[in-house]
């Protein structure tokens, strides 16, 4: 019998990505992974259409097991589940929580369900890995009955972070045991602080909105500037001000892309980069404050790994912390590439045939 394939989807409003791995001995073995994009516009039209170009590229594969990233759990989900019509549910009464990835999560989870009706399918949440915080840092100054409605701090990124955490294990285990602060920078950017692999507080809150400044999400605000914008706009205009137009698209008026920006001889670029750097700086004071120390930090995520200046302008900045550009410092510093895909196919693999190593 030829070994079962298992498959892991990640959503997103126009691309699903995707990873094939082989079950064999035991183990998972990745064999490929790629995207389909331009949902909605070009080709192709819908999820569906885009998991059905998918299964085309892949060929003569038999798939045993299909897991998925959601971004948000809410209260109801601190660790993996298989997919039934109950957690659908949920899910999607959790989208006004992450409107940019919640609906497109479902849509990716719906689909596979229609192409694979008879497969066990298991939906990875963002948010589960910071259930581990401790009660304080899962709180806002609210009363208790908005807290007992769900108005929390949950935390994203969490599969990034999760990755980040196994990869510290096994590479370095003394590390691994200690106060990591972890900072996962792309389009999308928060900082874990972890102790001995766990959660135990980060940048971003109730939403995704919440924390660093991002590709085009504003990051922390003072709750006021939202109440002034509403005087004379509407919720939904706010709303995409605040996720569509902001972060260091706003703040440059040229791109959310770093990239395009460090190319760029223009003042607001500079700016843009400038306030980027100096928010990552005041809140890998606040992680390392949260662990009561810090015994590494750990770059990842797009700009995280790939943007080499930027990285050596946070470390500057903050080696009064006693960091410095290698991982023999005082305080070192690591670049590790984030690997989400492991992450949802050990746990879907574990959950769909229970003997994944």
């Amino acid at each position: 019998m030829a070994p079962e394939h298992l498959l892991t989807l990640n959503a997103g409003s126009s691309s699903v990505k995707y990873a094939l791995f082989r079950r064999a001995d035991g183990t998972l073995e990745p064999v490929r992974k790629g995207q389909v994009e331009g949902i909605g516009s070009g080709g192709v039209a819908n999820h569906a259409q885009a998991l059905e170009e998918i299964l085309n590229g892949l060929g003569d594969v038999t798939i045993g097991a299909v897991g998925h990233r959601v971004v948000h759990g809410g209260t109801q989900f601190d660790a993996p589940v298989q997919v039934d019509d109950a957690v659908l549910d949920a899910v999607a009464a959790l989208a006004p929580l992450a409107p940019l990835h919640q609906p497109h999560n479902l849509a990716g989870m719906v689909a596979a369900r229609q192409a694979f009706a008879e497969v066990p399918q298991v939906a990875c949440f963002d948010t589960a890995f910071h259930r581990s915080m401790p009660p304080v840092n899962q709180r806002f100054a609210l009363p208790q009955p908005l807290f007992d409605a769900g108005v929390r701090r949950y935390g994203f990124h969490g599969l990034s972070y999760e990755s980040i955490a196994q990869q510290l294990r096994a590479r370095h285990p003394a590390l691994a045991a200690g106060r990591v602060v972890v900072a996962h920078l792309g389009n999308g950017a928060s900082l874990c602080a972890m102790q001995n692999g766990r959660s135990v507080a980060t940048t971003m809150g109730f939403s995704p909105l919440d924390g660093l400044p991002m590709g085009t999400r504003c990051g922390r605000l003072d709750p006021a500037v939202v109440l002034h914008l509403l005087h004379d706009h509407s919720a939904e205009q706010v709303a995409h001000l605040l996720y569509h137009g902001s972060g260091l698209l706003g703040l440059s008026g040229i791109s959310s892309d770093m990239r395009t920006l460090e190319a760029s001889a223009l003042p607001q670029a500079a700016i843009a980069i400038e306030y980027f750097v100096e928010q990552v700086l005041r809140e890998v004071a606040a992680m390392a404050s949260a662990l009561r120390g810090m015994d590494a930090l750990v770059f990842t995520g797009g700009i995280g790994e790939n943007a080499a200046a930027l990285r050596q302008r946070i470390v500057e900045g903050a080696a009064w912390m006693g960091l410095q550009s290698d991982d023999h410092g005082q305080v070192p510093v690591l670049v590790l590439g984030t690997n989400e895909e492991a992450v949802i196919a050990r746990h879907t693999g574990k959950l769909a045939w229970g003997s994944i190593a």
